[in-house]
């Protein structure tokens, strides 16, 4: 639906003009004019809060610079990007262009995390014009979220930053047919700072992402891909990735991404990652520069079984349960049927895995389950979900002794046999870095090594490890396993002692 259906839609509404009689005269002006201003106001309310984004790929040595020509959305070319202009140039045009949205007074920026490359620099220019170099705080590559921060020698003077955030609404109440207003930087024209707006409605929620349009088969890499996107038919083109998606009171419901349209099809649909809790969630960890992290059960699934469906029966079937993980230690078993997750009905496995990625790590969900045809209830507490991809954190929990563990589940070789797999050890901490010449390196402690007890106290999770470590002050022992499978025990001191 355009824009003009809209606007008929708006002034029926609002004047309650229906097949019973006529609308009052010029009662149609009055409404398009009221809905103008609606949407004028919003725009400039929210504006203020929107920054166009450049993404500059580092010169490497002895590269040479080939032009590359690209077309502009008036239907000319430009060459992409000129050596001889700076990064904060007006007439600069970057290899990438991107939206963000200001997400605290602090200056920090959300914006899409596929819009960050390998050896990049970031540039950030406000509605006010003013250019400055960014870092990235925290990126998550599941929830397609990243924060930049103002990388303070770039900015022009002390206090310049004058970024009002946006005010976050809340998906849950958004609704088809509602109307909704983008704001980006679409083919980087937004590149003074002043950012574009288009309008629609929503379409559709809920929305998968499509698979990667090239026929490679990475998967379903993020938690948009089992089904949450809003889709709406605003306009959202090449570089408005980033940029907010808002009610007609400001709020932000949405953040833009841009998806490769479907081989076949002229445009893409336009697709927005809803604000609701999981959103909230990851925003906050990332503000912070800490990792977000995803519930996990440790199962397998098979799908929906043909012969329940026929029988009216929703859920999806356990194929296999891993060793040592929160499903095993709770008693699900291969063939049971899940029906529901904390009371919310599960009608599929991508349905399953979305309402189990909502929750933190160690929090506690209730199972519907079917097993064969006795329906019954678990309670199991969940691990973390290994994230593919490149995730940066810049501020990790702190190390104990030179050592940082994780949960087993994050292990790289979660599906193959051996200690990492939970085979023989159903409960460890999985050691992920150890710094050289750290009580833990001297000790013999190695990345990809199995802690499964603190002197006598077993450990399954970093909180229980360090709430075992926490009130000793001298050497301790650790129980290990390594790669092999084989155990020892180990004995950490303090740095600048022996045992």
């Amino acid at each position: 639906m355009g824009a003009v259906g809209v606007v008929a839609l708006a002034v029926a509404s609002a004047f309650g003009q229906g097949p019973g009689g006529p609308a009052p005269p010029d009662s149609g002006l009055e409404a398009a004019v009221a809905l103008e201003k609606a949407l004028v106001g919003v725009i400039a309310r929210t504006e203020r809060s929107v920054v166009a984004i450049a993404r500059v790929r580092r010169e490497r040595p002895g590269e040479v610079f080939n032009p590359e020509f690209r077309p502009d959305p008036f239907g000319g070319q430009r060459v992409v990007p000129s050596p001889a202009l700076k990064p904060t140039d007006p007439d600069f045009v970057p290899n990438e262009y991107a939206t963000g949205v200001v997400v605290d007074r602090r200056g920090l920026v959300l914006t899409a995390y596929h819009v960050l490359g390998d050896e990049s620099d970031y540039y950030v220019t406000t509605p006010q014009r003013m250019v400055y170099r960014a870092r990235v705080v925290g990126a998550d590559p599941r929830s397609d979220l990243a924060v930049l921060a103002p990388d303070e020698e770039s900015l022009p003077r002390a206090g310049a930053m004058d970024l009002p955030p946006i005010t976050l609404g809340d998906a849950a109440g958004t609704r088809k047919g509602q109307i909704v207003v983008a704001l980006g930087n679409p083919f980087a024209i937004a590149r003074d700072g002043q950012a574009s707006a288009s309008w629609g409605i929503v379409a559709n929620l809920a929305r998968k992402a499509p698979p990667n349009p090239g026929g490679l088969d990475l998967g379903k890499p993020t938690i948009h891909h089992f089904g949450t996107l809003i889709q709406t038919d605003a306009k959202l083109n090449q570089g408005t990735s980033g940029g907010p998606v808002v009610n007609l009171k400001g709020e932000m419901v949405g953040l833009m991404t841009s998806i490769p349209a479907v081989p076949g099809y002229e445009e893409a649909a336009g697709y927005a990652m809803p604000v609701d809790a999981t959103f909230r969630r990851a925003l906050e960890a990332l503000k912070q520069g800490r990792e977000v992290e995803y519930g996990f059960l440790g199962i397998g699934l098979a799908g929906p079984p043909t012969e329940l469906a026929q029988l009216g029966i929703r859920g999806t079937l356990v194929e296999r349960v891993l060793a040592g993980m929160p499903a095993a230690r709770h008693g699900v078993r291969p063939g049971d049927v899940i029906t529901s997750v904390n009371g919310v009905p599960i009608r599929d496995s991508d349905g399953l895995v979305l309402e189990v990625s909502k929750l933190p790590v160690d929090s506690s969900v209730r199972l519907g389950v079917l097993r064969g045809r006795r329906k019954t209830e678990l309670d199991v507490e969940l691990t973390k979900y290994r994230v593919v991809g490149r995730k940066i954190v810049t501020v990790p929990p702190p190390d104990w002794r030179g050592m940082r563990i994780d949960y087993l589940s994050a292990a790289s070789d979660l599906m193959m046999p051996g200690p990492a797999a939970g085979v023989g050890l159903p409960e460890a901490v999985l050691v992920i870095d150890v710094e050289k010449g750290s009580p833990a390196w001297q000790a013999g402690l190695r990345p990809g090594m199995l802690v499964s007890q603190v002197e006598r106290t077993a450990v399954r999770t970093p909180k229980q490890f360090r709430e075992a470590v926490a009130a000793r002050g001298g050497p301790v022992q650790l129980r290990v396993a390594d790669e092999k499978g084989e155990t020892s025990a180990r004995t950490i001191t303090v740095r600048g002692t022996s045992s």
